[in-house]
């Protein structure tokens, strides 16, 4: 059951108002109220309404977690609404603007009521499809993504079906892909369309290594494509897309010049590093890797059709393998040195990419492995967060038509 109400910490108040470097009467005049009243927040005897939560935190500089205490990747259904400073009232008054709304007679008992878990009357709450729809309009309110209101509504009501937001249109390519596209000249088309197809080709071998249970890099590895040796062709050899290029009739001197105009224009990465050759010893190497804009300037141009956009409430690739990695270790859990990297801001409770960037989704904790009798902690282990193993359930026949190369836990 959330809370009744978002419990904003007096002590916090005052602290954050002192690192700040301002006075009560100072914070007063930035958040509109009277001297009294700081005051009176400060000893704990008043609570911040919703609309003063948010004007204190933007006067204060920092987010309304930090007054709240709520971490990240634990929010509720409330703690969105007081982030945004919106009473019950007003997000019903702006939710019967939308078709949504008054499809569901949206008022504001009935936003307490879906806040604390109690049920809401009216049959059409009871449709996955209509509630989608409000939870879509929810985001739109709060100024906050699907995700984290799904993420939310999950959270304060774990009973209920998942609701089922209307799915993405589906679009021709971007017009910034196309012009991307015809900036280019035509060795330049060609050497981006090869690195396309290498990647491609690289991502197959990998599906079938996974298919025969080998060990697989991750994607940050091996989306790196080897380009050229520091060490003559005679004695190396050329590389799969040095072939490739040499095919199409571009691969020259000029190899260098073209992908650092590639890079400029940020449509590929490359990297140096070093490698050991048989008979040879350790040579450079360049690497190359395209980038997300890359890869749909080269598909626009190449005639292919937009690549389908992960539905908003759902996880990339990279994402859901790592849950499911987590959620496969069953109680043990995984063990914390096990994950590091990226993943952990966008699943993990307590991360944040940066601090004015949206929350984790809060799939994944850290819990603490206690000794004999509890006198210390021995470990620390990562497991799925009830809200986790709840997105696990939900979806996991979605996740398989997507994502069919994952090791799924019944496999």
């Amino acid at each position: 059951m959330p809370r009744r109400l978002l419990a904003v910490e007096h002590t916090k108040i005052r602290a954050l108002r002192e690192q700040a470097g301002l006075t009560p009467r100072e914070l007063a005049d930035r958040v509109g109220v009277t001297y009294r009243v700081v005051v009176y927040w400060e000893e704990g005897r008043y609570v911040p309404e919703a609309r003063n939560v948010r004007r204190l935190a933007d006067a204060l500089g920092c987010a309304t977690a930090d007054l709240t205490g709520t971490p990240s990747g634990t929010e509720t259904l409330v703690d969105l609404r007081y982030a945004a400073g919106l009473t019950a009232e007003q997000v019903a008054s702006q939710l019967r603007t939308t078709a949504a709304g008054r499809g569901l007679f949206v008022d504001a008992h009935k936003i307490r009521s879906l806040e604390r878990n109690r049920q809401v009357s009216g049959w059409n709450w009871r449709k996955p499809e209509c509630t989608g729809q409000l939870v879509q309009q929810l985001a739109a309110v709060y100024g906050v993504p699907v995700r984290m209101v799904m993420d939310a509504w999950m959270r304060t009501r774990p009973a209920d079906e998942p609701p089922r937001p209307p799915e993405r249109e589906r679009h021709g390519p971007p017009t910034s892909a196309v012009e991307g596209w015809e900036g280019l000249n035509d060795r330049q088309r060609v050497y981006l369309g090869e690195i396309l197809r290498d990647d491609r080709m690289t991502e197959a071998e990998m599906w079938m290594r996974r298919q025969n249970q080998v060990r697989v890099p991750s994607a940050r590895q091996w989306r790196q494509l080897p380009f050229a040796l520091d060490a003559p062709a005679e004695v190396v050899g050329h590389t799969r897309l040095q072939q490739r290029l040499r095919s199409a009739g571009v691969h020259d001197q000029g190899a260098g010049a073209t992908l650092r105009s590639l890079e400029r224009l940020g449509l590929i990465k490359v990297v140096r590093d070093r490698v050991e050759v048989p008979g040879v010893g350790e040579v450079g190497r360049t690497l190359v890797e395209i980038t997300r804009r890359g890869r749909a300037c080269a598909r626009a141009g190449l005639g292919e059709p937009a690549e389908p956009a992960t539905p908003a409430h759902l996880l990339s690739e990279w994402l859901w393998g790592v849950l499911l990695r987590v959620a496969s270790a069953g109680p043990e859990g995984l063990h914390e040195s096990e994950l590091t990297g990226k993943s952990l801001f966008y699943l993990a409770v307590g991360y944040r990419p940066k601090r004015q960037a949206h929350p984790s989704r809060g799939f994944i904790e850290l819990r603490p492995r206690m000794a004999p009798g509890d006198t210390h902690v021995l470990e620390y282990r990562w497991h799925a967060t009830p809200l986790g193993q709840q997105h696990l359930a939900a979806y996991l026949h979605v996740y398989a038509e997507m994502y069919p190369a994952a090791v799924y836990p019944t496999q």
